[in-house]
């Protein structure tokens, strides 16, 4: 079975110069391609990671071959699927991700997952039951759009996180989604 994915977003913001977090899935809402992902879709997924000693991913653009930071927090709660991590600097890509983040040139989260279990919705799409998580890559292009995903506040953050803030809160405001 091939590993699909689902992309969220705009909104992934930057703090602390490396530190991203926000929500990689959002639950009861259905996107671009008409699939809802249920609460608890993620549960099992993550019990299973854990007691394995296994981690969730962080890649670039769903590319197997291109890891730029770890994700340190991956929580499900009444909301979706909260995540937390950072990206590495000792890693070219990382630095790249970083500076497009910063500059508001990448704006989104995407989950890659295996279904276990849905059921189909009439008119198309599915109810996303049970997913067996295997990575959150941070993306380009979003498939939830209503989906925010922002930084966890820094106490102290950089200029430079704090202009991107800034810059990608009126650019929603200028598209109406703030």
């Amino acid at each position: 079975m091939e590993l699909e994915t689902k992309f969220l977003g705009p909104g992934v913001a930057i703090s602390d110069g490396s530190v991203i977090g926000g929500y990689a899935s959002v639950f009861g809402v259905r996107d671009h391609g008409g699939d809802i992902v249920m609460p608890g879709a993620f549960a099992a997924s993550l019990a299973r990671m854990a007691s394995e000693g296994r981690r969730v991913r962080m890649l670039w653009q769903h590319n197997q071959t291109q890891p730029i930071g770890v994700w340190d927090e991956i929580v499900e709660d009444a909301h979706g699927l909260r995540v937390k991590g950072r990206l590495l600097d000792d890693v070219a890509r990382g630095r790249e991700a970083a500076a497009l983040l910063a500059a508001g040139a990448v704006d989104g989260l995407s989950i890659g997952y295996r279904t276990i279990r849905a059921e189909k919705l009439p008119g198309g799409g599915r109810k996303l039951w049970e997913l067996d998580l295997w990575e959150v890559s941070l993306v380009t292009f979003p498939m939830l759009p209503v989906a925010r995903v922002a930084a966890k506040a820094a106490q102290h953050p950089s200029p430079m996180a704090e202009a991107a803030r800034l810059l990608n809160a009126a650019r929603l405001a200028l598209r109406g989604e703030a």
